[in-house]
Parts: structure tokens; sequence; C-alpha cells
């Protein structure tokens, strides 16, 4: 796999278990910091939660649920509520590559324990027995009588203490799927179309291959899944990236939503670029910059796709006509979007912004032409030299001093693409503020181009001027 891009969605793994055994507790640990709420009243979470995680250099997404129980001894108003815990730890069961079921060894083996064992062999999947809240040698010895449930052997941990929590990662380590690489797959630029729902994603991947690749239906939610299709164009390969419709968190309601727009996340993660689709007629809205900012956050190249632009065009002509109007040009509209879609995603300036319809098939060529080209864009490199002897006259035509400590360059260097990054080695790093950065970022955009793709700018003290220092003092 490239250093610089993940190319693989990461493997799902489910916490699963009775109320109050311990299961937010364990997720937090696993996360590595507090993220799910944690009581001693059952039941507290309710839906599920996930955290991206790595351990030994393997990475995979965790997911806490809540607690499986029976109804029994329930207030009937409580019984919704039960099957809908039920059913979202239903989902997240049959969504993950591993299954941790958490069970008490405090408490000891119940007999909901048994039917929760009996629910995980059927999956087929791979399943680790975790006794959680060993704390003592006693407990240690009471956690073997879990051996009764034929899931193997019980892994003792202490989640709120972290005891032998290593044991059960190194475990995990050994179930999580290694996912194929290819040559093929490395080479190709990948391009994840994202946006809200029913903005015309699918009808743009069906447009580019040519062919129905994807259900289309102007009912919203139809993608549930992050379909990867292979396509050339104009001799590139291509893997075009078709993702469920992205919707605020407050609007995912259904067990399937929340899985779709976590695949449609983790495609973000593992693309060259983004293509966030606009709805032409709504605008830019507060959820398209939410999508813009986690790509960016991210480090993906991006282009701002302005679908059912010929809608707009249809309906500024039917004004006009109706109004008597001299007709407004095409460009002029599209400059007036453009102007307000930029204010409105001004953390991404970098991201080109092209007109197309997807459904009468106009602007492809223009769009996967941008796309390729901010690919290109996002992995490229410049050598130390050129990049050292551009930010140093940068600095010589802006020189900066505060409180008569002057700023000095003494080189800087690219250690990573995808996005590009690029390290000064500077005297007085705290005197590089925010301002400056922007600077001296826009002078290497305007030598280098890097249209459509963020670029992290990181200060560093150089050894020498630390050397320099001591050697002053020393006089």
């Amino acid at each position: 796999m490239s250093e610089d891009r993940a190319t693989t969605a990461k493997p799902l793994v489910a916490i699963v278990g009775h109320p109050n055994v311990g299961k937010s507790t364990l997720f937090n640990r696993l996360a590595g910091r507090r993220i799910a709420i944690v009581e001693e009243t059952p039941g507290i979470t309710r839906d599920r939660i996930y955290a991206d995680c790595e351990w030994q250099g393997q990475h995979f997404t965790v997911i806490d649920t809540g607690g499986l129980q029976t109804g029994e001894g329930k207030a009937a108003g409580d019984a919704p509520l039960l099957q809908q815990v039920r059913d979202q730890a239903q989902v997240a069961i049959e969504e993950a590559q591993v299954i941790l079921f958490v069970v008490d060894a405090k408490e000891g083996l119940s007999g909901l324990d048994y039917e929760v064992a009996e629910m995980l062999r059927r999956t087929g999947k791979p399943v680790l027995l975790v006794a959680n809240k060993v704390e003592s040698r006693a407990r240690m010895e009471n956690a073997q009588e879990f051996y009764g449930l034929a899931l193997g052997e019980p892994i003792a941990v202490s989640a709120i203490h972290g005891m032998d929590v290593d044991v059960l990662l190194d475990r995990l380590g050994e179930l999580l799927p290694t996912p194929p690489e290819s040559a093929a797959d490395e080479e190709a630029i990948h391009l994840a179309v994202v946006g809200r729902p029913n903005v015309g994603k699918s009808s743009l991947v069906n447009a580019v291959v040519g062919h129905e690749r994807a259900i289309v239906s102007q009912e919203p939610g139809t993608t549930r899944d992050s379909l990867d299709t292979r396509c050339a164009w104009d001799g590139h390969d291509l893997v075009l990236i078709d993702t469920a419709g992205i919707r605020r968190k407050s609007k995912v309601r259904l067990s399937f939503e929340y899985y779709a727009v976590l695949r449609a996340f983790a495609a973000v993660d593992r693309c060259d670029v983004a293509l966030l689709l606009v709805d032409a007629q709504e605008g830019v809205t507060d959820q398209d910059q939410r999508i813009g900012g986690h790509a960016h956050e991210q480090g993906r190249a991006q282009v701002v796709v302005v679908n059912k632009w010929d809608l707009v065009q249809r309906a500024a002509a039917a004004q006009q006509e109706k109004e008597q109007l001299a007709p407004a040009e095409n460009r002029t509209l599209m400059k007036d979007f453009a102007r307000q879609a930029r204010s409105q995603l001004a953390f991404m300036q970098y991201a080109p912004i092209v007109f197309i319809s997807a459904t009468e098939r106009w602007g492809l060529d223009d769009l996967m032409r941008t796309g390729v080209a901010a690919a290109q864009q996002h992995a490229m490199r410049v050598s130390t030299p050129e990049l050292s002897r551009l930010v140093r006259e940068a600095a010589q035509a802006r020189p900066l001093a505060i409180k008569g400590k002057p700023l000095r360059i003494y080189y800087a260097t690219q250690p990573r693409v995808r996005p590009p990054t690029f390290v000064l080695f500077v005297n007085h790093p705290e005197l590089v503020h925010f301002s400056y950065l922007r600077y001296l970022e826009n002078r290497i955009r305007h030598r280098f181009g890097l249209e459509g793709t963020p670029v992290r700018m990181i200060v560093r003290e150089s050894a020498g001027a630390d050397e320099s220092r001591r050697g002053r003092r020393g006089k």
C-alpha cells in the first residue's frame, strides 16, 4: 500500500453484550479517548458510536453498541426503544468483520449471555470473548466459567484500568482481514463522488462509465453502499467511488443510513480526489460545507461539481421570458454562482468549480480533466533546492521580525505528497504566525500551481540555528 494514500476501507470491529458489562469503557479504552458516555446505569448507550483505532500498524474502526436485553420486566413504553437498540446492534454485527462479545466477570455467566452467544455463532464471523472487570485473581478464576459459552478462551481484561487490553488487541490483530492490494489499484486515480442525498451522484457515475452501474432514483437514499467502478478516460486508469448521500447527523434515523454515512466518509479517506457534488438549484448548504470540511481535514484534493446546471439555465430563461428581460449570459450566471460558492467554501479556495449536467451528459470531459489534474497536483513533488530558493526569495521580499528578532528561513523540503506537505526550517519557529504561512503558501501555489489540493505547511527549528544561538551565548 502506498504510504501516501490508503486504498482500502478500514475493517469494522463491533462491541456487543448485554447492558452494564463495560462495553463503552472498553470502547473508550480502544479509542484512546473518552467518546462514549460511561455510567453505572444500564442502557446509557442506545445508538452506535464509532472511532478509528490503530494497533501495531493495523487500522480498524471500532463500533460501540447499545446493550442487548430482553423486554421482560421493562415498561411497555420501553419496548420500541429496546427493539431499536437490538436492531442497531444487529446491523453492527452484520457489518463487522470481527465481533468483541463482552461479558461481566464480576456478575458471572447469565442466561442472556447464552442467547447472545448463540446469535453470534450463527453469523459465522470471528468472535473474541472478552471477560471484563477482572481486577483480581478471584475474578480471573471466575472468568473461566465463560468457557461454557463455547466461543473459545475468554480474554480476561479490566477495561477501566487497561489491564491486558494489549493482549486483547494482539488477538484482534490476528483476526483483522488484510485486504488484497494490486498494482493496478495503486496506479489508478481514485475519485470519490460525495455529497448530500439526491444531488445526482449515481447519475454522474453512470454518465461517466456509460451504463447503469448504480441504481438511480428520485428517492433520496437509494445508494446505501460505496461502489467502486473502474473506467478509463483519456489514457488514465480511474476508480470512481459512488457513495451514499451524507445526511446531517440529526437526520440519520435508520441503521442502514448510519453505516451508509460511515462508508461514505471512509471513501473520502481512501480517495485521491473528492468530487463534491452541489445541487445547482439549492446552492452550497451547511451540509456541503461539512462534507467539504471533512475532505479538507483528511488532506484530500477536491473539485466542487455543480450538478443540474441545465435546470438553472431553463429557470433563468423562463424568468427572463416572463419578465421580458434580455437573456442573461450563461457565463455570467456561472460567475455569480461561483462567487457565492467561494465565499461559503472559503477554507477550500484551492478547489476548482466545474458546472455539469449528469442527466444531459454535458460538462463531463471538463470534470474528468479537472479531476485528473487535481490528482496529479495532489501527488506533485518539488525538489528541495527549488523549494528552498522560492521560500527564501519570498522571505526576502517580505522580511519578518518581531521585537528585534528577525526570521531566517534556512531551507525548505517536501517530505510527503497527497497532500503536498512542506517543512520550513527556521531560526525562530514562534515568529511564523498563520498569516505569514498563508503568504508563503500562496507564493508556492503561484509558482507550482497545486490547484485542487490542500497544502500542509510545517515549521521546525533548524538544528544549525540552535547551535548558533548557543555559540553566541558562549561568547
